[in-house]
């Protein structure tokens, strides 16, 4: 039973705390759009996303109006396009990519995610065009994001990828210079990644999903760090139960959007990720929430429990509130979007090191990592391949969006704007890598995948 109290703990929640529903994203399945004409594939993806999700930016902005519930973006995951365009006879995707950007902004979500590859055992030939077409689609789209999957637990990691989307990400960071590379912000290179995430850049609609779902993401840092203030001098104990009690109740507003969103659109209800994912606003921030169990900075020893312990009780709560939790669910530490981490970073107490460490006990990886901008493509590569190696081994989901700014070096910052935030160019390691990614061929499963 709803009492009084637990509607003002709610509203106080979201008007001094900042809890938000992420997003609201509506996977779609574009399989059936297949045609070995690549404008026909076009139009009929064009077709089925303002069909799809004519109503779904006004179903959200309703939700928003009548519980009161900030609702921050509504956003489309579809079918990787590697897959749904493998049947065109064409060298490159960008006019798929065109289209996606074009049918996103005639619904009027604020992104689309999907164009991408899952190629963790191997290439086809709809992969291997979509990978080459990643630059030059993420500098002519404005909404459109991109993904490529490139290690499992089951397969390894197949580090001719790898080798690949370092230069990938270094030929998207040149043509989109003139933006403070920020193609490379929309790009994330995945071990483990989940089909049914909605949150960006790194969405996509899994091939074992329904014809159409609708997933939301929910978010609530300072409503932690604010559930954490009462609790000065307490044990880890109380400080982790305290913290499954708080996700449990972000969950439950979460759960109440998406079966209402589903409902009304006459789709079905996905999954709930809940993710404390910041913002670069005061009092929206993740490393707030570690320091407020006793650190002076995010990044000094100590940290890497504080996250463990935070993004399990989070886990914990979630799952005790909704049977239907999924996607990534748990910490994300974005450099450039959380504003005690561009803080930690801008002090030198957060190195690429340090979170990369950070990124064995939470939810994703190095996301939003400013570089600079000469920063070789195999030396991105090989942080893509430490990535993906903790992934695979731990059996968990890693991520990366490296952003090597052209012109910029260690010192400097940049400025994205909005979500996105803004960063301190941190250094690299400056031995080469170049050897080492050369050799290429796939890095095996390790012994623990074998669970049969």
């Amino acid at each position: 039973m709803i009492t009084i109290d637990d509607i003002l703990e709610t509203n106080r929640m979201i008007t001094e705390n900042k809890l938000d529903v992420r997003t609201i994203t509506m996977g779609i399945s574009l399989r059936d759009c297949a045609h070995p004409n690549i404008k026909q594939f076009c139009q009929n993806i064009y077709d089925k996303i303002t069909r799809s999700a004519e109503f779904l930016v006004s179903t959200g902005e309703e939700i928003e109006a009548e519980y009161g519930i900030p609702i921050i973006h509504k956003r489309i995951s579809v079918t990787p396009i590697a897959i749904a365009a493998e049947a065109c006879r064409t060298d490159s995707f960008v006019p798929a990519a065109e289209a996606l950007d074009k049918a996103g902004k005639a619904v009027g979500v604020n992104f689309i995610g999907g164009f991408s590859a899952l190629v963790e055992k191997g290439f086809t030939h709809g992969d291997r065009v979509l990978i080459d077409s990643i630059p030059q689609a993420l500098a002519t789209t404005d909404i459109v994001c991109s993904s490529v999957n490139l290690a499992t637990t089951k397969a390894g990691i197949n580090m001719d990828c790898v080798r690949e989307m370092g230069e990938v990400i270094k030929r998207t960071a040149e043509l989109t210079r003139d933006q403070q590379a920020i193609g490379c912000a929309k790009l994330v290179v995945f071990a483990n990644a989940p089909g049914d995430n909605p949150f960006m850049a790194g969405a996509f609609h899994g091939v074992s999903e329904a014809e159409k779902v609708v997933s939301v993401g929910v978010s609530g840092p300072g409503v932690v760090k604010h559930a954490l203030e009462d609790l000065k001098g307490a044990d880890f104990t109380e400080v982790a139960e305290t913290i499954k009690r708080t996700a449990f109740k972000i969950t439950r507003v979460g759960q109440l959007v998406a079966r209402e969103a589903a409902r009304r659109l006459g789709v079905p209800f996905g999954i709930i990720d809940l993710s404390l994912a910041p913002t670069p606003a005061v009092g929206d921030s993740v490393a707030n929430v570690l320091e407020e169990m006793g650190l002076e900075r995010c990044g000094q020893h100590g940290t890497t429990a504080a996250l463990m312990l935070l993004n399990d009780a989070v886990k914990k709560g979630g799952v005790m509130a909704s049977s239907s939790v999924g996607g990534l669910s748990g910490a994300f530490i974005p450099l450039s979007e959380d504003i005690g981490m561009i803080d930690a970073a801008a002090a030198g107490a957060l190195t690429l090191d340090k979170l990369e460490a950070m990124t064995c006990v939470c939810s994703v990886g190095l996301d939003m990592i400013a570089v600079p901008g000469d920063t070789p493509a195999s030396t991105l590569a090989a942080i893509l391949a430490d990535e993906a190696a903790i992934g695979v081994v731990n059996q968990k989901t890693t991520a990366v969006r490296l952003v090597p700014v052209p012109g910029k070096g260690v010192g400097e910052w940049v400025e994205f704007g909005g979500l996105l935030g803004r960063a301190p160019i941190i250094p690299v390691h400056p031995e080469s890598a170049e050897a080492f990614i050369a050799r290429g061929g796939r890095i095996p499963a390790p012994i623990n995948s074998l669970k049969n």
